[in-house]
């Protein structure tokens, strides 16, 4: 064995055991683990899991409010202050940004990351070709994947389908829509849709960010979902007008996206910072047996003007928005964080023999615990590369 992590827990299996790693990946699990190694080191009881996953993040426009102002606090004047900004972006800026939230998200203890790219217009392909050189250099540390995105709309803009092509073709991993940035928002769904086939990748939309109880675009996903065979392929971020709806309209869009086996994803500091505290009704759609995901979105910029990459710090803040204290409540919102994400992006999440020595330490008993308490991550592995370690802190005066 090239690695033993000694005295740690797993979710599913609470009394302390070992962890003998491989050539990258997990070759042993027992509660002592006899052979000697190059590399021990003891977990002190901590819990072990394959890294929290990040599913939706806009890393190219991250760390910009300096250049933006904090003044106004809507979604219009946000994308305004950001399409006006991106066209001056280059790509070292926007991989020097990308970067410093990068480590803070590792260090943090995410494995798996998804961000979207803008790829338009304004920003051309210079943004993706950022990102693309900062996943190779990260990828010791990080899986950072890539979602080619139309923010600005699509029917309107008439390279804009040939550019979303262009990035897929060159490397990005899945293809995100803006439906309610377009004029024909049905349209831009059906071409997503058809991109992603023709590319045979997965499709992330934004979609009904606002609290109007009407014209929602959700029933022409579903419907387009289901009809071109896509279920289990797609998911969305914000759909914050479901908040809004009477309960029968709520009930029977949560129906059809369980029906198309669409991912919900909710991003806690953004959608409470721009629609006033009101979120897509998570728990209400994991209950029902839906795939649900809670991710950051932006880190200090028009749109969000906090944030650390700290993905467990939206777990938390999710449970405090919607009253979620109970243990079951709470280890359902770990893995929103964790299994559910890793779904959506098709990663594998687990610590057994066989799989990737992706092993983060939390300083922690239990999932619960770790979301309740806000628990610190203590270090981290990528294919059994130490990638980060953060220390316990120690009283110098005790009492």
């Amino acid at each position: 064995m090239d690695l033993i992590i000694r005295n740690v827990r797993l979710a599913a299996r609470p009394a302390p055991l070992d962890i003998g790693v491989a050539a990258g990946r997990i070759t042993a699990l027992h509660p002592h683990i006899p052979s000697t190694a190059p590399v021990e080191f003891d977990g002190g009881g901590s819990l072990a899991f394959p890294g929290f996953v990040e599913s939706h993040i806009h890393l190219d426009k991250a760390a910009t409010l300096h250049r933006c102002g904090t003044d106004g606090t809507t979604l219009a004047t946000a994308i305004r202050k950001i399409t006006e900004l991106k066209a001056s972006f280059t790509v070292q800026d926007v991989h020097d940004r990308a970067a410093r939230v990068l480590r803070d998200a590792v260090t943090h203890g995410t494995t798996v990351m998804q961000s979207f790219v803008e790829v338009d217009h304004a920003a051309g392909l210079r943004s993706l070709e950022a990102l693309l050189a900062l996943a190779a250099e990260a990828r010791h540390a990080i899986d950072l994947r890539l979602c080619a995105f139309a923010q600005d709309g699509l029917t309107q803009h008439p390279d804009g389908e040939a550019l979303l092509d262009e990035a897929l073709r060159l490397g990005a991993h899945s293809v995100g829509g803006c439906p309610y940035t377009d004029p024909d928002p049905e349209e831009q769904i059906r071409r997503i849709l058809a991109l992603a086939a023709r590319h045979d990748c997965n499709a992330d939309f934004h979609i009904d960010f606002d609290l109007d109880p009407t014209a929602s675009a959700l029933p022409a996903l579903i419907r387009h979902v289901i009809e071109t065979g896509y279920q289990g392929r797609v998911a969305i971020g914000h759909a914050t007008k479901l908040s809004v709806l009477p309960e029968d309209g709520q009930t029977a869009i949560l129906e059809g996206l369980l029906a198309a086996d669409i991912v919900l994803t909710a991003l806690p500091a953004t959608d409470l910072f721009l629609m006033r505290g009101s979120m897509a009704p998570l728990m209400r759609y994991a209950r029902m047996g839906g795939r649900c995901a809670l991710a950051t979105n932006n880190i200090v910029n028009p749109f969000t003007p906090f944030g650390d990459a700290n993905l467990l710090r939206m777990g938390n803040l999710f449970a405090n928005i919607t009253g979620a204290s109970s243990d079951a409540d709470l280890s359902l919102i770990w893995d929103m964080l964790t299994t559910s994400p890793a779904s959506s992006l098709g990663v594998p999440a687990t610590i057994a023999e066989g799989a990737p020595a992706d092993i983060v330490l939390i300083d922690a008993p239990d999932t619960a615990t770790a979301v309740r308490e806000l628990r610190p991550v203590l270090g981290g592995w990528k294919a059994g590369v130490w990638t980060f370690v953060r220390h316990r802190p120690e009283m110098k005066a005790p009492f």
